[in-house]
């Protein structure tokens, strides 16, 4: 018995050794991570004394040329072959320091549209870019009357570049990247009456605004909804005003 049971120490010993997680020096891992991650973005560097990104809803950023270098250096997520949405960006550990405030957040979505403008065209998507700001500009506009303002829908209009921008990247190039053909008419009337239904049974329930002014204020949101139906004019367009909206514009 005696003999059994040392026996059995023994193996639990050697397996205690196996299963001990392996001393590693966390410095070598650190010097390794940042050597791996060390990438020369030297050519995105400006020349300029101060780089000013003029948005296309009017806003405009102004950045020193140090400053400007500065987060070339420290955002190479900007930068890569193949970008992520800005959200997956910016949470991922980019929520943080000089960008970790809503404006700072506001900013750091324009510097990601600004810099893969660059990478996607700036004159060749110039009209496509427009349009999708647009669509995505009368969503949050829509939704903001709805909940009578507030400030995500204010900061939703400089963050709205970015998801405009990554949507460009999107943006089937050639005929042959279309696989879907088929008419979206149908479909496109489907989305256009679930607003105008949005707009009724939210009418409903808002006590808000009575009388002469409700009958205003729906036909003025039925306008939002106008332009909307104007500027979806194909399947891709349609796929990037329904994700925008349900992927941001939740409310219980």
């Amino acid at each position: 018995m005696k003999k059994t049971f040392y026996i059995l120490t023994i193996i639990i010993g050697l397996l205690s050794c196996n299963n001990h997680p392996k001393q590693v020096d966390k410095k070598t891992i650190a010097k390794t991570e940042i050597t791996n991650s060390k990438v020369d973005n030297s050519k995105y560097y400006t020349k300029k004394d101060t780089v000013l990104i003029i948005t296309e809803i009017g806003d405009t950023l102004k950045f020193a040329k140090a400053e400007f270098n500065n987060i070339v250096d420290k955002h190479t997520e900007f930068f890569k072959e193949y970008p992520e949405n800005p959200d997956q960006t910016y949470f991922n550990g980019n929520d943080i320091e000089e960008f970790g405030s809503e404006v700072g957040q506001d900013n750091y979505y324009v510097l990601y549209a600004y810099f893969l403008k660059q990478k996607n065209g700036v004159k060749e998507y110039a009209q496509q870019r427009q349009k999708l700001i647009d669509i995505y500009s009368n969503i949050n506009s829509l939704f903001g009357h709805f909940e009578y303002g507030g400030t995500y829908f204010g900061h939703q209009n400089s963050r709205i570049l970015g998801y405009a921008e990554y949507s460009i990247y999107l943006l089937p190039k050639t005929k042959n990247d279309i696989s879907k053909t088929y008419d979206i008419s149908k479909q496109k009337e489907f989305y256009i009456k679930s607003l105008r239904q949005l707009i009724e049974d939210e009418s409903e329930i808002d006590f808000n605004t009575l009388g002469k002014e409700k009958i205003e204020r729906t036909k003025n949101l039925n306008k939002i909804v106008d332009e909307l139906d104007k500027l979806i004019t194909d399947n891709f367009y349609l796929r990037r005003a329904q994700e925008f909206q349900y992927g941001y514009y939740e409310y219980y």
